[in-house]
């Protein structure tokens, strides 16, 4: 695979996935989350299984989106893909097992949900405890189609409530920023103090929560997500 421009700007490509059908797997999955960064909510995953026989046309890092395309092409993932899944860990998971392991958490919930079951993983830059055969791609969202196809499913899920928490928590200008550490959001945490869904583990909630936050790596994860 050539997953880089003249330009050193990566391609988003179909084919690692072609390589891996051609090599005997049938069920190829792209794997990523969103909200990695967030002072508020839950890290999301998703893995998509994109059909050979209805492409998608399109695809890429969904942060390289805009909103209104990535809308569109989650409507056509979600119809054209052989298999969908939606997966999060909340904030208080996140808290108590720290984010890179919830991050991974999330990711092996989406996979564990796809039916028919993957049977090879490409994931955006980390590795996933399930015993499939799996590659992590460092910017996976930017060069490969299955896993920017699984970004994008993931970021219009998280957009999708973070508008619906916005009405909850008005103060905080949720549906703009999404939970990320823009200077309204933390200016909102300052006045008013965070609310129950944030991280209590991230500066700078943490210099204005109430409550002390002890890390435990023995606490049962909590699964908020829906499925294809």
């Amino acid at each position: 695979m050539r997953p880089e421009s003249a330009g050193g700007k990566f391609r988003c490509e179909a084919t690692l996935e072609r390589e891996l059908r051609a090599r005997g797997f049938h069920a190829v999955a792209g794997v990523d989350e969103v909200g990695r960064g967030c002072l508020f909510g839950p890290v999301v995953a998703a893995a998509a299984i994109l059909s050979p026989d209805r492409p998608v046309r399109g695809l890429n890092d969904s942060k390289l989106l805009d909103p209104e395309r990535r809308e569109v092409l989650d409507a056509r993932i979600r119809e054209r893909a052989v298999a969908w899944a939606i997966a999060a860990v909340d904030a208080a998971t996140i808290d108590s097992i720290n984010i890179y392991q919830a991050s991974r958490a999330a990711m092996r919930l989406a996979v564990s949900r796809l039916s028919p079951a993957a049977d090879f993983l490409l994931v955006d830059a980390m590795a996933i405890d399930l015993p499939l055969p799996q590659r992590p791609l460092i910017k996976g969202d930017a060069r490969c189609h299955a896993i920017a196809a699984a970004s994008i499913v993931a970021k219009v899920y998280r957009d999708a409530c973070m508008r619906v928490w916005d009405e909850v928590f008005p103060e905080y200008g949720l549906a703009s920023h999404k939970g990320y550490a823009t200077p309204e959001h933390c200016r909102a945490i300052e006045k008013y103090g965070p609310t129950p869904l944030h991280r209590l583990s991230f500066e700078p909630v943490r210099a204005y929560s109430r409550f002390p936050i002890q890390y435990n790596p023995q606490m049962e994860l909590f699964d908020t997500a829906g499925a294809a």
